[in-house]
């Protein structure tokens, strides 16, 4: 079905320097074969990927598929025959329509027949496609969410969509790059469940990339690990692939188990409610209160559109709050060394200067975080560092005085910089203004000081400095997460949020991210709160978790005992195997 043979990639860096991804690979598959992949972020795994899908040139060697036959010399016109019998779904991508999800599977099969779904006719095309449409989100377990936006599914659901779109293409082979990330535990199951049903009922054959060794235990068939670009393993013992992948791993740092008593943070009968003209509503966040220590590792946990990614918004004061209060301490250093009061309490949810300052003590990193495409590293980081220093607010407020705006409106511009370019960009487009009001007023940190600011923290993440004048794409999904965290941790945060961004991480990689995180919180006494679905990385970084279901809190407390809870609540097979 699938036989590659001396296949070699190298990638050529703008400043000349090149990376071989892939070496020499011979690897052959069988029609209805599930294979799974395994190895550290970098090691070529998703450019391999790539290769099979018909999208990424290669050096050296030829794949063949079926009766379609590749080398490196090949004309596009052979590449576009891959793209006919092969479907990818790569990390982190959430490209849907703003529509339904039928409507997201009914496009995908009007495209695959008349080349192009954004001209889908809807006026015929549910009648033509809607019952296959149908069928498809049902092997994919999402039948009861046909008329749910694809923008409100929960990170698990579009993944599952994702896969139903892909499908639509009725492929030969389905090309999987993570497909379980960011997914709890029972949408993970459903996902993988998902596979299974996609193999043995259509017969397609599965080569899946995945970081956790119980996805691969629970589907492939055979597991192959590379390493640095080479095949190092290829055996239909799983388990023993992933012993010796895994024989690398760094050992784990304890845990500092310190639990203050001193608030950071309020959440005081918390709501929010979701309505959708289609679906009804989906959700209700209501009554949710709880307190964030100073120093604590808090993990919110729970079934996938259970309201984590939502509630974390809320802390951060990035949605609108309907009902209840969200209240940060801030430590006023002037009037302690004078001996007077030296905290306040600040509703992050009313404009003011002292939230402001609040806001520039908090980090946040998204679920489907990316790195601007094209800037480099460094130039990342000096935005970042422009944004969130220790005399922005000052500084602001003198430009802002320039502009003639109001102390309110600079601390609503500010808080644009907590959220995803994209969602900012959109606000300030409805108030008339472009990006530039926000770099006018919180102008980059200067790029020749960024290197000696970030070295330390590069440190703790194992990060070289060589990639500061890499751009996102010359770098592995490893390095961008990693990456990512050092942008959120560059300001040195006395709070940082993490919504789920290492789902997609190897164990080793993970393991280096989880020891960097507990010296940051030991050494800088850092607090956070983050959304993980990972039930290892919860269990050895958490000091205490919360479980939330259908928007209510439903315990609060010891970690080991919520996660056992959950556990058997998700009826994860997969984590059995």
């Amino acid at each position: 079905m699938i036989k590659i043979e001396n296949l070699t990639k190298t990638y050529k860096l703008d400043n000349g320097d090149e990376i071989s991804a892939l070496k020499d690979i011979n690897l052959e598959i069988k029609e209805g074969e599930i294979i799974g992949i395994i190895g550290a972020s970098g090691s070529g795994k998703t450019s391999l990927l790539r290769i099979l899908r018909g999208v990424e040139g290669f050096n050296q060697g030829k794949i063949a598929i079926d009766d379609v036959e590749v080398g490196f010399d090949s004309s596009k016109y052979y590449s576009n025959k891959l793209k006919k019998i092969t479907a990818i779904h790569l990390q982190r991508s959430f490209g849907l329509w703003p529509e339904t999800a039928l409507n997201n599977v009914i496009r995908k099969l009007y495209g695959a027949k008349y080349g192009d779904e954004a001209s889908t006719d809807f006026t015929y095309a549910y009648d033509q496609y809607g019952k296959e449409a149908l069928g498809l989100l049902k092997l994919v377990g999402l039948e009861d969410k046909a008329d749910h936006f694809a923008p409100v599914l929960s990170g698990g659901e579009k993944q599952r969509l994702i896969i139903a779109r892909q499908l639509a293409k009725k492929p030969k082979v389905l090309l999987l790059d993570e497909p379980a990330t960011m997914a709890c535990p029972r949408t993970k199951q459903a996902i993988l469940d998902s596979i299974k049903n996609i193999n043995e009922e259509l017969g397609v054959t599965v080569v899946l990339v995945s970081h956790l060794p119980e996805v691969h235990k629970y589907l492939a068939d055979r597991l192959v690990l590379i390493k640095d670009g080479e095949i190092k393993k290829d055996n239909t013992d799983v388990s023993m692939v992933i012993d010796d992948f895994l024989s690398e791993m760094d050992d784990e740092i304890p845990l500092d188990t310190t639990l203050t008593d001193d608030t950071m943070v309020k959440l005081r009968d918390v709501a929010k409610r979701f309505f959708l003209l289609k679906g009804g509503n989906v959700l209700n966040i209501e009554d949710i209160s709880f307190d964030v220590n100073c120093e604590d590792i808090l993990t919110l946990i729970g079934p996938s559109g259970a309201g984590k990614t939502i509630l974390l918004r809320l802390i951060a004061g990035l949605d609108n709050l309907e009902e209840g209060e969200v209240l940060f301490k801030l430590t006023n250093l002037e009037n302690s060394e004078k001996g007077g009061e030296t905290n306040s309490w600040v509703d992050i949810y009313k404009p003011s200067i002292k939230r402001m300052e609040v806001r520039k003590k908090l980090g946040f990193m998204y679920q489907e975080f990316s790195l601007a495409h094209y800037a480099t590293v460094s130039d990342q980081l000096a935005v970042k560092l422009g944004f969130k220093n220790q005399y922005v607010v000052d500084d602001a407020r003198k430009r802002a005085k320039e502009l003639e705006l109001s102390d309110e409106l600079l601390d609503s511009l500010y808080q644009l910089t907590d959220l995803p370019e994209i969602e900012a960009r959109s606000r300030l487009e409805k108030i008339g203004l472009t990006p530039d009001i926000l770099y006018e007023l919180f102008p980059k940190f200067p790029e020749s000081a960024v290197k000696e600011e970030i070295a330390p923290l590069f440190k703790a993440l194992d990060l070289p400095l060589a990639i500061l004048n890499r751009k996102s794409y010359e770098l592995s999904g490893g390095q961008k997460v990693r990456a990512m965290l050092a942008l959120a941790l560059v300001s040195k945060p006395e709070i940082l949020i993490l919504d789920e961004p290492f789902g997609d991480l190897d164990p080793l990689t993970l393991r280096l991210v989880a020891n960097s995180i507990k010296n940051i919180n030991k050494e800088f006494k850092t607090t956070i709160v983050m959304v993980s679905h990972n039930i290892n990385f919860i269990r050895e970084l958490s000091k205490r978790a919360i479980l939330i279901d259908e928007g209510k809190l439903i315990a609060n407390g010891n970690t080991n005992e919520i996660v056992d809870d959950f556990l058997k609540l998700c009826n994860a097979e997969y984590c059995n195997v």
